[in-house]
């Protein structure tokens, strides 16, 4: 009975800020406006990109968070992941992800991915370092490397430095609704609060239709 009690206390407390936060979220404040939206890739369902980088801190503490959020996505809601790249390092782990991407390899592996770098002091700062980590996955090295060249995966790479550009991120991670908001960590208040505004974001755009 106290295990009830106390979950519904906690549901009606994530209610009333999820309430509060509605009732004060603020363009410019908790969010940007992009001054010219981005065109979303499925015209008919409300989009959020998220733009990380493997070896970004905030972007590993987030994971989980947008792990869990993404499980519980309505129908209407398409969920991206796009790799931001401003050079270096971060080119060759957007690389990476495309490949993995590629493969159709599950979560597990993204997760392994983040893990290495931040848990294992693993750098993955060239092809044979990665080849040689996503093999101890059980991935086949042949396959790995016939992705990482392919023309698929250079094109998702030219296209996500675009989207960036016309996001105007800077940083990560940041999420964009719809192309039309974009906002970050810092400017939602939290990991807890990311979640809640891009809720929230969905919402306003939802019943803008």
């Amino acid at each position: 009975m106290r295990k009830l009690l106390l979950t519904a206390l906690l549901s009606l407390g994530g209610l009333a800020l999820n309430t509060a936060m509605a009732n004060n979220l603020v363009a410019g404040q908790h969010y940007a406006v992009l001054a010219n939206p981005v065109t979303t890739s499925q015209a008919d369902k409300i989009e959020v990109v998220e733009l990380f980088w493997y070896g970004c801190p905030h972007c590993y503490q987030l994971e989980p968070t947008i792990s869990s959020w993404k499980k519980e996505l309505p129908e209407d809601v398409n969920f991206v992941k796009i790799p931001a790249m401003f050079g270096g390092i971060w080119n060759l782990h957007g690389q990476l992800y495309y490949s993995l991407q590629a493969l159709k390899v599950d979560d597990s592996v993204h997760d392994a991915v983040f893990e290495a770098l931040h848990e294992r002091n693993r750098r993955l700062a060239s092809l044979p370092e990665i080849t040689a980590f996503v093999g101890g996955l059980g991935i086949d090295k042949d396959a790995f490397e016939k992705a990482w060249n392919s023309f698929g995966v250079k094109s998702q790479l030219e296209k996500a430095k675009k989207l960036a550009i016309a996001y105007q991120v800077s940083g990560v991670p940041a999420l964009v609704v719809n192309g039309k908001y974009r906002f970050d960590i810092g400017m939602a208040g939290g990991l807890r609060e990311t979640a809640q505004v891009a809720d929230l974001l969905i919402e306003k755009e939802r019943g803008a239709r």
